[in-house]
Parts: C-alpha cells; sequence; structure tokens
C-alpha cells in the first residue's frame, strides 16, 4: 500500500480500518491532502467522502493536534489528528475520536511502566 497525496477513500480504507480495530473501534477519520476520505464507526464505513476541520487544520499546519472540534459531527468530543508524511510533505491526516472523553488518552499515562 502506498499513499499518495491523490489517493483515494478506497485507496485509504484498509489503513484508516486497522487503526479503527486498533484503538479498540474508537472512530476513524482520514482523508488525503487532495481527495476527501473516510469516516468510521463501528466497524462500519459512516462516509466515504469525508472531510473534518481538524483533518484540514492538520493537513494545512503538518503536525499533530489534539482539541475539541467546534463543528461537524464530532463536536465537542476530543479528537488526536495526526498527519502522514512523505519527507516533509503533509500528504493525508489520520484522527482518532476520543468517545471516552479523556480517559483512551490518559490511560496510556496511568499505565505506563517505571523505566529501569
Amino acid at each position: 500500500m502506498r499513499i499518495r497525496p491523490d489517493s483515494t477513500a478506497e485507496d485509504i480504507l484498509p489503513l484508516a480500518m486497522a487503526v479503527h480495530e486498533l484503538v479498540n473501534r474508537l472512530p476513524v477519520t482520514m482523508r488525503t491532502r487532495d481527495n476527501p476520505g473516510v469516516r468510521i464507526e463501528d466497524g462500519e464505513v459512516i462516509d466515504d467522502e469525508y472531510t473534518g476541520p481538524i483533518l484540514e487544520e492538520v493537513l494545512e499546519k503538518g503536525e499533530v493536534i489534539r482539541k475539541v472540534p467546534e463543528s461537524g459531527p464530532y463536536e465537542g468530543t476530543p479528537v488526536v489528528v495526526v498527519p502522514i508524511k512523505d519527507k516533509s510533505e503533509t500528504i493525508a491526516a489520520l484522527g482518532v475520536v476520543d468517545l471516552t472523553y479523556g480517559i483512551y488518552s490518559s490511560l496510556r499515562k496511568v499505565t505506563q511502566r517505571p523505566v529501569r
């Protein structure tokens, strides 16, 4: 699989679905720079022409963003969106919607093992 700036929703679906399963089926969104992407919930593609305000912000800035969207289907729910880069060029954005309202993110900190 090779992700390009012009990859379609169909092209990126396998990666987005894999991440969806990895995060215990929390909602996942993904799009490429040049095309809308996918929105996945409960193992199903809800939208295959999806974009969202935070995905677009990550594509523009090229950095990880953790925030609560003020619009869109996940308005009021924390999200973490990461850029996917080819060298220094941001070619896609991939996000997880934290329906646990921070517990998912905090759990990682709580369960970290001490450094030996």
